[in-house]
């Protein structure tokens, strides 16, 4: 199977010609005749590598459709979409290709980073220039995606499963083509439907669609009488809105409204020529408009950076992974620097480093007392002094767990500063000690050691004793003490971030000590939430505390990060590999402020004089009631659940949920529509009273509903309520690990009231 598609996949372009279907879908890209493009269609023999050994030819061709591309494979579904793709690297930049491609030039090297979980792609062209051909193509086709339309992605979707469906290639769509085409595209209906959508198009009445007529489909099918309707209440008879229908409209979406904001609508969304010289806005611009990152349910204003960076680290929360060289599970699994980079560039700001003794004296990274597998110390630094800053100019902080000995320890310090050099920061920032913690504005393209550190009189016997890290709070207590002696070299580095052992928050208190950080076990940590909530979040006004999860957590699974966020805890370490609804929280509360790993706490949680209580907030100190209304009404282009059953279509339900404070935490749900993924209705409403609105995050989930068994997971979008906005919106969904499930979107409207 797999040789006779190799072979199809060879055929020259003229061959290819003929596929006018998937021709159409690739003008529609723009960029057939890129002359990097038409090369990436021929297809190439590329070697695929995995380690020293694994190194086999694998044929890769770009679709005819311009998006796909088809990499030989013999375990896993061979096409992939250029969608799902976050960079192209060129060169030995991974940690593949810096362990085994340096037997090939650097020109021949690429490695493809995926969106989500899906591992890293390291291939060797035949020569320079074939190498260079894939890197600037599958780069400019990246870039063409990121600029392409809500209704482009999906009338390239339709013209996907066009394709698939013209099983003759005939470049016709038969009646039983097009239920077949209805199942692709999830949708389930009754024959009299599907002639009837057959017959208005079929013109020629050939009882086959062609040109045209297929065209015509294609718009009946992208069809959203939903939308159609809210325009014509705004425009009422006419085709069009005029200035003041937009403002109208405008104000509905609880927007702020100024004339300039509703002309710049209009020339960005009319599509014609005469609606662009008049103030006039067509029903086709209207929805480009809904469907566009102006009519995202996600405020565009918090995609960059929008909040005060100036005070001290303690006043923020800050993106934190817990075991971050791991890929999967804790006991067995590999580790990789590649896990390094896939946390830092999904905007994590603190990762952890558990150092080992390693032969030929070089420290090494895995997880002690387990079978994870090893990676160098150096390989690791590294890869965070090239990663650290690519999607954030705010600091980085390692965090430490040391267990090696005083040579490697000496080791280590060298590494350190010979490797991120200006970058590590190894004195205080003011040239004194501080009474509270440095800005990350002050700390920009800085990186912190959280550590272990050693008193100007020499070690105590309770230092020693606690250069053991979290594991002996989980009672592993068999490592050998004697390598526990802290060297200076080592200590010397860790300026603001000391590692200390939590006793009391009086004894805490009167050493107002900012730079000293404790780390607690999740149990620990939801312990003094719930007996010192005022408390804790007062400590952590002063110093920085960082919650892990338990080491029995051997499958990476994680908590609730929305509890510790309560208590003020700003270094919640979550092990960044496991997909789930902990991580789809992570990834809400942090994508607000630019996705620079850093959010500023509410103001009840940075002010000493205030006792914000998680479990009872009062008025003045947190408590801001808001009604939450959400009416769910559609969505658009679901995505299959079990893609090996041609024939299975979802029945998809929307679920909502509040994570916040306990009074907070709420979920309801609508019904189910039966097999249609397409373009599910359901005009629901969903309400929820907030208390705590600064801390609350909203989650959509879609499931496939199943009567039996538990429901099948969909999609999912989650975003801060703060980040919320008002009026008819699209919810774009992502899939279990977070990367996009474009053009799937669910339509909503939103209403918030004081109460």
């Amino acid at each position: 199977m797999i040789g006779s598609k190799s072979r199809t996949s060879q055929l020259p372009e003229s061959e290819t010609d003929h596929k006018k279907l998937a021709l159409k879908a690739f003008k529609k890209v723009g960029l057939h005749d890129d002359e990097d493009v038409k090369f990436m269609l021929k297809g190439s023999k590329l070697k695929k590598v995995k380690s020293g050994t694994w190194k086999k030819n694998r044929w890769m061709k770009l679709q005819e459709d311009g998006l796909s591309i088809w990499c030989e494979s013999r375990n896993k579904a061979p096409t992939f979409s250029v969608m799902d793709i976050r960079d192209v690297q060129e060169g030995h930049q991974s940690e593949v290709m810096k362990k085994h491609g340096n037997s090939f030039s650097e020109k021949q090297c690429f490695t493809i980073i995926f969106m989500g979980s899906r591992t890293t792609l390291d291939l060797v062209a035949t020569s320079e220039e074939e190498g260079r051909r894939w890197v600037q193509g599958l780069k400019k086709l990246i870039r063409r995606v990121e600029t392409m339309s809500q209704r482009e992605k999906i009338e390239h979707l339709i013209h996907q499963h066009l394709e698939k469906a013209d099983k003759n290639n005939d470049n016709k769509i038969s009646f039983k083509e097009v239920k077949n085409l209805l199942k692709m595209i999830n949708l389930k209906v009754n024959d009299d439907y599907v002639n009837s959508l057959f017959q208005q198009c079929d013109k020629s009445k050939t009882n086959k669609l062609e040109e045209q007529e297929i065209e015509e489909f294609c718009n009946l099918l992208m069809q959203r009488p939903e939308l159609e309707e809210i325009f014509k209440s705004f425009s009422g008879k006419e085709q069009w809105l005029t200035f003041e229908e937009v403002e109208n409209f405008l104000k509905e979406q609880k927007e702020i409204v100024t004339k300039e904001m509703g002309l710049s609508i209009m020339q960005k969304y009319g599509l014609d020529d005469n609606a662009k010289q008049h103030p006039l806005l067509t029903q086709d611009g209207f929805m480009m408009y809904l469907l566009s990152p102006d009519g995202d349910v996600f405020n565009s204003e918090h995609d960059q950076v929008c909040q005060d960076m100036t005070q001290p680290l303690s006043h923020y929360f800050i993106s934190s992974s817990h075991n971050t060289y791991l890929m999967e599970d804790q006991f067995g699994g590999p580790s990789s620097t590649e896990a390094y980079i896939r946390a830092l560039l999904r905007g994590c700001r603190c990762v952890e480093l558990d150092c080992w003794e390693g032969t030929n004296g070089e420290p090494m990274i895995y997880h002690g007392y387990t079978l994870t597998s090893k990676i160098l110390f150096k390989d690791v630094i590294t890869t965070i002094r090239d990663y650290a800053f690519t999607v954030s100019p705010y600091p980085v902080i390692l965090s430490l767990e040391n267990h090696c000995g005083q040579e490697q320890q000496t080791v280590m310090a060298r590494h350190l500063k010979e490797i991120l050099g200006d970058m590590l920061v190894t004195a205080l920032i003011d040239g004194k000690d501080p009474n509270e913690l440095p800005s990350p504005e002050k700390l920009k393209r800085k990186i912190l050691i959280k550590g272990k550190k050693l008193q100007s009189s020499g070690p105590t016997a309770e230092q020693l004793d606690e250069a053991a890290d979290e594991y002996e709070e989980e009672n592993v207590k068999n490592e050998n003490k004697s390598k526990k002696n802290l060297m200076s070299e080592l200590s010397a580095l860790v300026i603001y971030c000391q590692s200390t052992h939590f006793q009391s928050f009086e004894e805490t208190w009167s050493r107002q000590a900012a730079h000293e950080t404790s780390s607690f076990a999740e149990t620990k940590a939801k312990k003094l939430i719930a007996e010192n909530g005022p408390t804790f979040v007062i400590h952590n006004t002063l110093q920085l505390s960082k919650v892990y999860p338990l080491g029995r957590r051997i499958g990476s699974s994680n908590f609730n990060p929305q509890e510790m966020w309560n208590g003020g805890c700003q270094l919640v370490a979550l092990n960044f590999q496991k997909p789930g609804m902990e991580m789809d929280l992570n990834k809400g509360k942090f994508r607000q402020n630019g996705r620079c790993g850093y959010i500023l706490k509410p103001s009840f949680m940075r002010d000493r004089s205030i006792q914000f209580d998680p479990s009872c907030p009062v008025s003045g100190a947190g408590l801001d009631r808001k009604q939450l209304t959400i009416n769910i009404i559609t969505a658009q282009q679901l995505p299959k659940v079990n893609k090996n059953k041609k024939n299975s279509i979802v029945d998809p339900l929307v679920r909502v949920e509040i994570h916040g404070v306990p009074d907070d935490n709420a979920t309801q749900k609508t019904g189910h529509v039966e097999n249609n993924g397409f373009n599910p209705v359901w005009n629901e409403v969903l309400q929820f009273t907030i208390s705590v609105p600064e801390l609350a995050l909203v989650r959509f989930v879609i499931e496939d509903y199943d009567s039996t068994t538990s429901n099948d997971f969909i999609g999912q979008f989650t975003l801060p309520f703060t980040s919320l906005k008002e009026g008819y919106r699209h919810v774009h969904l992502l899939s279990r690990d977070a990367a996009s499930l474009s053009p799937a979107t669910l339509f909503i409207r939103v209403r918030i009231k004081s109460v």
